[in-house]
């Protein structure tokens, strides 16, 4: 089964809705039926959810364009049962262009509701009595439904203004604190303040799985951008040359897989260089390593062909998100075209240790 689905692409930005997603859907209709709902009720059900998940399409877009602006491109937005995500390649680092990006996401469903509010008859409502407004509201009526589109979307400008980083709320204080103090600092200081915002979720809303979820996605998420904030900083001035492995083995294509095997057992390396004629003709990765390592095969009908090189003087900021957005994490590095060494994840974190220790 497919972790996600793919609905198409906006500006070049891919729609990715994941298969929990419709897990909502059934959830939905199954909670309808069980409160003896109609076929007309569980329509018009999945339908708002359907429309509010729109909102929240239209929600990333608005950061992915704003993004766009600045020259920051955007992957995907994925759909989630809890909302939405865009993929962007970097967070900008100017504290004024992150906060225009963040603000362009509420600020679409600000639009939104202001639309919808120009179009619906609120003031009538309002001016009902109690038992008035519960009758005209208990109605399937398309007027209910954008009233309830419009509750739903001032419901997620209040939302994601909250303070609780990596949210956009968290998000906006961390753009705003930088505007004064250190990008890390202040992401510190966001994250210490959104993780304890989601402690007392957790503490104060254990009744509601729902809101717990969320809680669990602050808490991690803004512990996770702290660390990434972090690493980028004691990254930041240095070259691939800087951490990248020297003395690292290399094979020919016509070299046997057993050879390769035998390497990975007798020493520390996992991934090699495939080189011929001091060209580089692929990679060998670990795990196609060993599903191969039963067969009678050489190194050239096992390595990879479509891979990325580096250069000595690439930036390891760069690098960093590179390795963050790939599986398969391990590259040569060249300069002046000759093979002079590789680089991986493993090697790239190790490297980051010890800076970290050198900078604290």
């Amino acid at each position: 089964m497919k972790a996600s689905l793919n609905l198409g692409s906006i500006s070049g930005i891919k729609i990715i809705i994941h298969w929990t997603f419709l897990l909502l859907i059934l959830w939905i209709v199954f909670d309808e039926l069980k409160r003896g709902g109609t076929t007309e009720s569980v329509l018009f059900n999945v339908a708002f959810v359907l429309a509010v998940f729109v909102c929240v399409v239209l929600h990333e877009l608005g950061h992915a364009l704003a993004a766009k602006y600045f020259g920051v491109k955007t992957r995907k937005i994925t759909l989630f049962p809890i909302g939405g995500m865009a993929s962007l390649d970097k967070i900008p680092e100017s504290p004024k262009q992150e906060l225009l990006v963040v603000i362009a996401g509420p600020l679409v469903n600000v639009i939104i509701a202001i639309l919808l509010y120009l179009i619906l008859p609120i003031q009538e409502l309002i001016n009902m009595s109690f038992v008035e407004s519960l009758e005209t509201l208990s109605n399937l009526t398309l007027q209910n439904f954008l009233l309830y589109l419009f509750i739903v979307n001032v419901g997620l400008v209040i939302f994601n203004i909250i303070p609780a980083f990596p949210m956009d709320g968290g998000r906006i204080l961390r753009a705003l604190l930088a505007m004064r103090i250190d990008r890390v600092k202040a992401t510190q200081m966001a994250s210490s303040i959104g993780q304890f915002i989601a402690i007392i979720f957790l503490v104060g809303l254990l009744y509601n799985p729902f809101l717990v979820l969320i809680a669990l996605f602050i808490f991690l998420g803004a512990f996770g951008e702290n660390q990434m904030v972090l690493h980028l900083s004691l990254l930041k001035g240095h070259t691939v040359e800087d951490a990248m492995m020297i003395n690292i083995t290399i094979f020919k294509p016509e070299d046997s897989i057993d050879l390769v095997v035998d390497k990975i057992i007798s020493g520390t390396e996992i991934n090699f260089v495939v080189v011929k004629d001091s060209i580089i003709k692929g990679l060998l990765y670990h795990q196609d390593i060993i599903e191969n390592s039963s067969k009678n095969v050489l190194v050239k009908d096992v390595m990879e062909t479509n891979f990325k090189v580096l250069d000595v003087d690439d930036d390891l900021k760069e690098l960093y998100s590179i390795i963050q957005s790939k599986k398969k994490s391990f590259f040569p590095v060249v300069e002046n075209k000759k093979l002079v060494g590789a680089i991986d994840y493993i090697n790239l974190n190790e490297y980051i240790l010890l800076q970290s220790k050198l900078a604290y």
